[in-house]
């Protein structure tokens, strides 16, 4: 396992970019990070291939009582996705699930607006768009967020991660038209694992990165 933990996200990112080189400095390619993590990854991307970088919001839908497991997430555009064997398995109805989706949608409006401001997001239609987080463990953030992206209209959507599960970097080739897992070790648990530096990113890092 040493050696393949990253510094930071910073450095995470600079490893993942040398992996997209094929999208360097072409006008139709736009990164998009998921907030907040994947942010200093996608600005490292971004500023390495030349392409413009902006948010793209989606929020995990949390099992009630056990809010780190995820039994979806939802996506701008009214995109939502669940996890149906969580569903199951805890038995979760219908109102809970709608309930959760509503506080997050909150949530997500709130965070588009302070990452923002007053700025529109990018036009992607027609563009390759480079969907990057930190890491991917159950998958089912970028999941949502590459059904959301294909909703406008995209030409190519590229998932592009620094570390991820291999199961999960392998079933995310059924939905994305390319997917990049720098580093995808078969003993992987957790995302925070493969870095030295997990802290968690803040809103103001976020608003600079994106400035």
């Amino acid at each position: 396992m040493d050696g393949q933990v990253f510094a930071n996200r910073r450095e995470a990112g600079t490893v993942l970019a040398a992996a997209l080189e094929r999208y360097k400095d072409r006008d139709d390619v736009v990164v998009l990070a998921l907030p907040r993590g994947g942010v200093p990854v996608g600005y490292e991307v971004a500023k390495r291939l030349g392409a413009p970088l902006d948010v793209f919001v989606v929020r995990k839908l949390g099992v009630p009582g056990h809010r780190e497991l995820a039994m979806g997430a939802i996506a701008p555009g009214g995109v939502r996705v669940l996890n149906r064997s969580v569903v199951d398995w805890y038995h979760i109805p219908p109102h809970l699930i709608d309930e959760t989706a509503r506080q997050e949608l909150a949530e997500l409006q709130r965070r588009e607006r302070a990452y923002r401001g007053s700025r529109g997001p990018l036009e992607v239609a027609g563009k390759t768009v480079i969907l990057v987080d930190d890491g991917l463990a159950t998958g089912s953030t970028m999941k949502a967020a590459v059904q959301a992206v294909r909703e406008l209209g995209p030409a190519k959507v590229v998932v592009a991660v620094p570390t991820g599960a291999a199961e999960t970097c392998a079933s995310m080739r059924s939905l994305a038209d390319e997917v990049i897992c720098a580093r995808s070790p078969e003993d992987f648990s957790a995302v925070g694992e493969w870095y030295a530096d997990f802290s968690q990113t803040s809103d103001s890092e976020v608003r600079e990165l994106l400035a």
